[in-house]
């Protein structure tokens, strides 16, 4: 989903086309505070990545202080920033992008290139959240089965996993069922991809 805040309609409008012609849901906030309502009573991301146009210069909170709300918030990587101004300055760009802003954009930009970093912005949005699930996933592993999980991916076999940690090969098995469950993966191959 392509957030794009900003306080004119017609610059919304604009964008919304713009990115529908790239294939792009896209919805249009308002304002900085409308959009960080919105994010909130959303609860779950967009499988399919998340990118925010977000205009500086908004009369009721300016799109720094809704990426500072971001930042705060540990959104900034599930919800990457493209800043869009027509009254930006250097070292405001810089130290938007030090603190993690995807990318600064003066208008008027190049309507290919801004679709292009949006389309960027959105794959990086779901990878940030797949790396997300995947840790989400591997904190619910008890202490053994992640001994058992490193000797997996080191290429052990399940008999040598057991002389290792010296228990049986079945309990070895009943570890490696419950990792493979709740990693939600078939093989160790597929777990090895998941980790890489």
């Amino acid at each position: 989903m392509l957030h794009i805040v900003d306080d004119e309609d017609v610059i919304r409008d604009a964008l919304a086309w713009l990115a529908q012609s790239r294939g792009l849901e896209a919805r249009g906030h308002a304002g900085g505070q409308a959009f960080l309502d919105a994010i909130a009573a959303a609860g779950e991301p967009d499988p399919q990545g998340d990118c925010v146009l977000l205009d500086v210069r908004m009369p009721d909170m300016n799109g720094i202080a809704v990426f500072d709300q971001l930042v705060k918030n540990g959104l900034s990587a599930r919800l990457p920033v493209i800043f869009l101004t027509g009254h930006g300055d250097v070292p405001m760009a810089v130290d938007s992008l030090k603190r993690g802003a995807f990318d600064f954009f003066e208008k008027p930009f190049n309507d290919n290139v801004l679709m292009d970093r949006v389309e960027e912005a959105l794959a990086a949005s779901r990878r940030a959240r797949e790396a997300a699930l995947v840790q989400a996933r591997l904190a619910t592993l008890s202490a053994r089965e992640r001994e058992v999980l490193d000797l997996i991916l080191a290429g052990m076999m399940n008999k040598v996993v057991a002389d290792k940690l010296g228990i049986s090969m079945r309990t070895v098995e009943v570890h490696r069922a419950h990792i493979f469950d709740k990693m939600r993966v078939k093989t160790a191959v597929e777990l090895a991809g998941l980790l890489k």
